[in-house]
């Protein structure tokens, strides 16, 4: 596939313009937070629960300890990003090398890793995150690679399902017959064939990233010692009746980060395969 073209399928979506609009400005918070507010976000520089827009020093207001929320906000993007995107990363590696082996030996082996998967399947979730931290800590690397060992599963069974259909194509017969190694024909034969869709899977389980640690957070189970979209979500519950705004606008940051990240996974969708995307929009 040419990349011009993948890209202007791309960029001929709404979806994936709205998407990449509000990911670019997440990205952007992220980026300038400590250029804007360069001291501890977590610190109190006001008094407390002054309302978004009542004072230009503090544009979002303030919680209720006396903590900007928008300097909570700029900062809590980069724990955003780096939980969606490392903890996807993660999970797409485990993934991707279950599948592939999975998918490529077939037999008991593929017996024995769907098991293994389906292990992982029954058990819930947040649960499991909930027990991992309980033991572990609520540590931010705890937090990422648990979030990373609970989102694989659906990796693993699309490439192993990729894997099953592309190993009995002929350029992997042919390869066969011209003595490539396994290792060699599953690097460079079939896992470049079997990646478009990972990427999309890739780029939504950002998103179930991201939710889960807001529900970690939310719970009480996030690293104190750092900003979070979901902390403060938990910790303005309490004032959910007088100041509700407290909660109501990192919930909004968050809400807007997993819609964001879904729009471009349903864009990549069409621009890698146009024929699903024109079935879709047929139906």
């Amino acid at each position: 596939m040419k990349g011009s073209a993948f890209l202007a399928r791309y960029l001929s979506s709404p979806s994936a313009i709205l998407g990449t609009s509000v990911i670019v400005m997440i990205v952007t918070a992220a980026l300038f937070a400590s250029v804007l507010y360069p001291q501890d976000p977590l610190r109190s520089v006001a008094a407390p629960e002054i309302w978004p827009f009542v004072d230009a020093a503090h544009p979002l207001g303030t919680d209720a300890i006396g903590r900007d929320i928008a300097a909570m906000m700029m900062h809590g993007a980069r724990t955003t990003i780096a939980i969606g995107l490392i903890a996807s990363i993660v999970a797409s590696i485990i993934g991707i090398l279950i599948g592939a082996v999975s998918g490529f030996y077939g037999g008991m082996v593929d017996n024995l890793l769907m098991r293994f998967t389906e292990l992982f399947q029954i058990i819930p979730n947040l649960v499991f995150l909930i027990a991992l931290v309980s033991v572990f800590g609520p540590r931010i690397e705890v937090v990422v690679l648990g979030i990373g060992s609970v989102s694989w599963t659906g990796m693993a069974r699309l490439v192993r399902a990729e894997f099953m259909t592309l190993k009995n194509r002929e350029f992997v017969l042919a390869a066969r017959a011209a003595g490539m190694t396994d290792l060699r024909i599953i690097a460079s034969e079939i896992l470049p064939n079997a990646l478009p869709p990972a990427v999309v899977l890739a780029s939504l389980i950002v998103g179930a990233a991201v939710l889960y640690e807001a529900s970690l957070s939310f719970l009480g189970l996030s690293d104190p010692a750092i900003a979070s979209w979901g902390r403060l979500v938990g910790e303005g519950r309490s004032l959910i009746r007088t100041s509700w705004y407290i909660a109501a606008v990192p919930g909004l940051g968050i809400m807007l980060a997993v819609l964001s990240v879904n729009l471009v996974g349903d864009a990549l969708t069409d621009a890698l395969n146009p024929r699903l995307g024109r079935e879709a929009s047929g139906s």
